[in-house]
């Protein structure tokens, strides 16, 4: 039924003469009764048509602008808050455009009226939908606010309306975030203070509705560097310090980009840098191009002006590449294309609509359809906009109720429900049906879309983690792609979406006790560990676990401080077994574990049905045995990677990736490590002379009954490739650090020479990087060899000076008849075969200075103080042709396998474990040593690293001794191997080592090798006369022989061929 049959004459009358009784009611109560009997009559037809007709809403407005009578402006306020609830939806359409007539009067003087317009205002936005919030009232609300002629507590009031929308519609406040930002922004610098300070706490209450974990903690920053310009610097660096992990969304993207181009805008090159890897690293994240085409385009002007005209080289690249993944991001071209198609969609579903209730409308000939038209219209665009294709909002919710006035009902339902198929059915045109991947015969533990960073760079972008219940996945990527930043970030519950604890439970097992120094015995380590005392695991439980990873009751009172690296992992092993989880994240497990506690891991890992394991490992063997499939880092290395799944072990990996090889072969065709030549040796001319050794040694840690090293002797030349072998906690390590001075021997002597330099990679080979994790790589070693020499030795026990050290300098020494006191060693110089040096002694003038020789300071006590004065010379003959520059310390990192960038850049606390061993490494070659130890050196390096590590080693002019389990290394480089076995030392001799194991050397190469092993020495003349002597003789015994003795080819024999 129509209002053009019903609601005309009399009703219409009554209405009008409500009207005048609402404005002249004595009472605020009269005036609201007044206003629910409107309410009333006009439900009882159509309201959306006779709000209208009648001139009720007009004449409501005519009173509130009344400027004579404060009265008449509060009745209508009084009249729109009593009557909008009655009526509701779906006459917000009608309501809508009077609200800057409510929010005009909070600049009322009148108290009352002011309280009335509030009124009003709450009662038209409980009956808004939320579509309506996004396609009218916030549109109104920013042009309300751009207006010039709208006095400052209206601004504010409007302010406080925005703020409020953020808690009751966040979705539509998020989808016009890139609209109200600019708007908010302009009045946080308002003139009038009150305005100033609501717009600074609406954007603070608008930023609410940002879900992006990295973002939400800057709101405050951000939001004070909208207010307040100087802060940008602060801001901007803020930023260039977090890792941007989560998806990055167009509420992200609105609140960054002003803030970002602003940046951009800057004259500073170290802003500038700042900002260019940020925008990089954003846009990286934004997954779809229709979102990111809405604000980056804004960017790409200043970031291409950047990438021409930049002052630094380093910027200009930096701005280049960023513009290649802004273009990617926002990709113009393609977005421009799918908008046009989609605007042509819709825009024919909007004039259907607009055609057929046109046609079919019976209404009044002089009604304006078309705002009731362009609002459903609107409406459908923004639930097309924003993905929302549930049938019942289009048709039931903003469909039926605004057509159906016109046309009815059933017509209205036929409209829109053709709207909603044909609008829906473009959209799958572009996108596709939703497909299910699920894998129905298996439980499916994770299954989630995510993006991971870490340390300002992009590592995986928008992949998906799929994990299964009872399989075994080897991750696998180089160096520095973010294997064990996965582990972490699903360890810690930081990956996106990841099901909670309580459905999920994760237990990581890493090397987190190494380098600790804790005195608490093992078993109280494990039984007090917080994690497992929630789950109320009993101190028997504890010891049975020790006990199943190889513990005996006798160990479990040991400290934790005196375990070998190989015991403590597996004291991390037993912890994770207690824990019980559903993923078990090893890294590294076979770190500093022998053969046989390898064997044992591969067993328990196979036999676990019910755990679903992850695991990074450089060990190929073992991810050949345990894995049941592969994850690896797809993509362009030092770019961001997905995830690919591979099933089955590493060798079945390998067939589908021939490119992988090089996790079987000690191949430096990806990565190429180039070691500094060893410095000259003054005094040694032959490269099997013994530089180190030590004679009869004997050591045992404080606090231990059992020697480490019982009597050993050994020693080390130039040409040594020393392979040290044994079980975990033999006394290797301990071995090493005795023979270079890391400790002092209880028994036995330990000679040097005094000019060598040692290189060493300690077994926790993080302990050298610990107390620096704020400097870059660059930073470290300019703080270590600032002063000349290596401040690493300076920390040796055989360096620091004891009470008895000190004591020692009081010590009188009669030279020349006179009793003196050494002050201090201040020269040296060849003396027979050895060396003397010169003496400055206390109270005397240099003129009185002495030499003396070596060996006599030595038997008087000094040798700290002559081992001091030795490692400086040493160093100083290093450092020589080094010059300790940002240029040169940046090619010798490149030449170790580092990336320049990170040498310079990247904190050490930011970079993983290959990369901090790399770092290790450089350190220590940095002062040319002639002898390099290194204690496990394979661990945290994977296969492209250890190749190159290999074949640097290989082709390298000192001398080498190294701990390692990885059979397949030292097969290929050490010829001596010694054997440690409850620290007594068996020299197992020399052996011919396994050259096979290089991918670089062809067969031409391995026979030019095989002809050098074999090349004779050239014969002296005596001994060639003494040769021709023997086959002289021999002739004569051959004619004296029987008759028919067959005459040999020869009378030289074998060795004289």
């Amino acid at each position: 039924m129509t209002s053009s049959v019903l609601f005309q004459g009399r009703e219409e009358d009554n209405v009008l003469k409500l009207l005048e009784d609402l404005l002249n009611a004595e009472t605020s109560k009269d005036c609201a009764n007044i206003g629910e009997k409107i309410g009333e009559i006009f439900k009882q037809d159509e309201p959306l048509i006779t709000l209208k007709t009648t001139g009720f809403l007009d004449g409501l407005e005519k009173a509130a602008r009344n400027k004579k009578s404060g009265f008449h402006r509060e009745s209508a306020m009084i009249g729109f808050a009593s009557v909008i609830p009655k009526i509701g939806r779906p006459c917000e359409v009608d309501f809508l455009p009077y609200l800057p007539v409510m929010l005009d009067l909070f600049s009322d003087r009148g108290e009352v009226v002011r309280a009335a317009a509030k009124m009003a205002t709450d009662s038209l936005l409980n009956i808004l939908p939320s579509v309506s919030v996004e396609t009218r009232l916030i549109p109104s609300l920013i042009e309300y606010l751009n207006s010039s002629a709208v006095k400052w507590p209206s601004k504010v009031a409007a302010l406080e309306l925005l703020g409020s929308l953020a808690k009751t519609f966040r979705n539509a406040i998020a989808v016009a975030m890139g609209s109200l930002i600019p708007c908010i922004r302009e009045r946080m610098h308002d003139t009038k203070g009150e305005v100033s300070r609501a717009a600074i706490k609406c954007m603070l209450d608008l930023c609410t509705v940002v879900e992006n974990n990295d973002i939400i903690p800057h709101i405050p920053k951000l939001v004070d560097c909208m207010a307040h310009p100087e802060t940008l610097e602060e801001c901007i660096k803020d930023l260039s310090a977090t890792t941007f992990v989560a998806t990055v969304e167009s509420v992200a993207l609105a609140v960054l980009v002003p803030i970002l181009k602003r940046a951009l805008a800057e004259r500073s090159q170290i802003m500038l840098r700042m900002t260019v890897i940020i925008t990089d690293n954003l846009c990286k994240l934004v997954p779809d191009p229709a979102e990111a085409s809405d604000f980056l385009p804004e960017l790409i002007p200043e970031v291409e002006r950047i990438a021409q005209g930049a002052a630094m080289p380093e910027v200009r690249a930096l701005a280049s590449h960023a513009l290649t993944t802004l273009n990617k991001a926002a990709a113009a071209q393609a977005a421009k294309a799918a908008n046009d198609a989609e605007r042509q969609a819709v825009s024919g579903v909007r004039s259907r609509i607009h055609q057929f209730v046109t046609e079919h409308a019976k209404c009044p000939q002089n009604f304006n359809m078309g705002e009731v038209l362009d609002y459903v219209c609107d409406a459908y665009v923004a639930f097309y906009n924003n993905k929302q294709f549930q049938k019942e909002s289009w048709v039931n919710e903003m469909g039926i109720p605004y057509l159906s006035p016109f046309v009815g009902e059933s017509a209205a339902a036929e409209s829109v429900t053709k709207a909603y198929d044909d609008l829906h059915s473009f959209y799958q045109s572009l996108n596709g049906p939703d497909i299910s991947t699920l894998n129905i015969e298996e439980e499916e533990l994770v299954n989630t879309d995510f993006s991971l960073a870490y340390g300002g760079r992009l590592l995986l972008n928008h992949t998906n983690l799929r994990l299964y219940r009872g399989h075994r996945y080897g991750v696998v990527g180089h160096n520095g792609c973010g294997k064990s930043t996965l582990l972490k970030a699903i360890a810690d519950y930081k990956v996106e979406n990841f099901p909670a604890p309580e459905q999920v439970k994760t237990c990581f097992v890493a090397h987190s006790l190494q380098g600790e120094d804790t005195s608490i015995c093992i078993l109280d380590f494990v039984a007090n560990d917080p994690a497992l005392a929630n789950m109320n695991v009993t101190r028997e439980e504890a010891a049975a676990a020790l006990k199943s990873v190889g513990f005996t009751e006798d160990m479990q009172k040991d400290a934790v401080a005196s375990l070998s690296g190989g015991w403590k992992m597996k004291l991390e092993l037993a912890r994770a077994m207690l824990q019980k989880a559903d993923i078990l994240l090893l890294d590294e497990p076979t770190n500093h574990l022998d053969v046989t506690n390898i064997a044992w891991l591969e067993a328990y890992l196979t036999a676990q049905t019910q755990i679903t394991c992850l695991m990074v490992s450089h060990d190929s063997s073992f991810l050949d045995h345990v894995c049941t499939d592969i994850i690896h880092y797809e993509g362009v290395k030092n770019a961001p990677k997905k995830l690919g799944y591979f099933p089955g072990n590493l060798s079945s990996f390998v067939e589908k990736k021939p490119e992988a090889k090089s996790y079987y072969t000690l191949s430096a065709t990806n990565e190429k490590f180039v070691f500094p030549p060893p410095g000259i040796l003054a005094g040694v001319r032959s490269n099997t002379r013994i530089i180190l050794k030590m004679t009869n040694a004997s050591y045992s840690y404080p606090g231990s009954s059992k020697k480490s090293l019982d009597d050993v002797t050994c020693g080390l030349s130039l040409s040594s490739r020393v392979a040290i072998l044994g079980p975990n906690g033999a006394g290797k390590s301990t071995l090493i650090k005795v023979l270079i001075g890391e400790v002092i021997p209880q028994e036995g002597r330990v000679f040097k020479h005094p000019n060598l330099r040692v290189g060493y990679v300690a077994q926790h080979a993080f302990h050298h990087l610990d107390q620096h994790l704020e400097k870059t790589p660059s930073q470290y070693i300019q703080w270590r060899y600032s002063g000349g020499q290596d401040r690493e030795v300076l920390e040796k026990e055989t360096r620091k000076l004891t009470d008895e050290d000190r004591a020692q300098l009081q010590r009188e020494i009669t030279v020349d008849g006179e009793r003196r006191r050494v002050e201090a060693l201040i020269g040296r110089q060849k003396y027979k075969k050895s060396f003397q040096y010169e003496i400055k002694w206390l109270g005397k003038p240099h003129k009185y200075n002495s030499w003396i020789p070596r060996d006599l300071l030595l038997e008087n006590g000094f040798q700290k103080f002559v081992q001091a004065f030795d490692d400086r010379e040493s160093s100083r003959e290093g450092l020589g042709f080094r010059e300790l520059i940002p240029e040169d310390i940046r090619k010798h990192f490149e030449e170790i396998g580092l990336p320049g960038d990170i040498a310079d850049y990247s904190p050490l606390s930011s970079l993983s474990g290959g990369q901090k061993v790399k770092v290790v490494i450089a350190a220590c070659l940095w002062n040319n040593p002639q002898l390099l130890v290194l204690d496990e050196p394979t661990n945290f390096l994977d296969r492209d690293a250890l190749g190159g590590l290999a074949t640097a080693i290989r082709d390298w002019g000192g001398g080498v001794v190294m701990i390692s389990h990885n059979a397949e290394f030292v097969s290929a480089l050490c010829p001596e191997q010694w054997h440690v076995v409850a620290g007594k030392l068996t020299n197992k001799g020399k052996s011919a080592v396994d050259n096979e194991k290089f991918e670089d050397l062809s067969e031409k190469d391995l026979k030019k090798i095989e002809s050098k092993t074999t090349k004779k020495k050239k014969l002296t003349r005596n001994e060639m006369k003494n040769k021709e002597r023997r086959a002289r003789d021999r002739e004569l015994a051959w004619l004296s022989s029987p008759k028919g003795t067959p005459k040999p080819k020869t009378f030289f024999s074998d060795d004289e061929e």
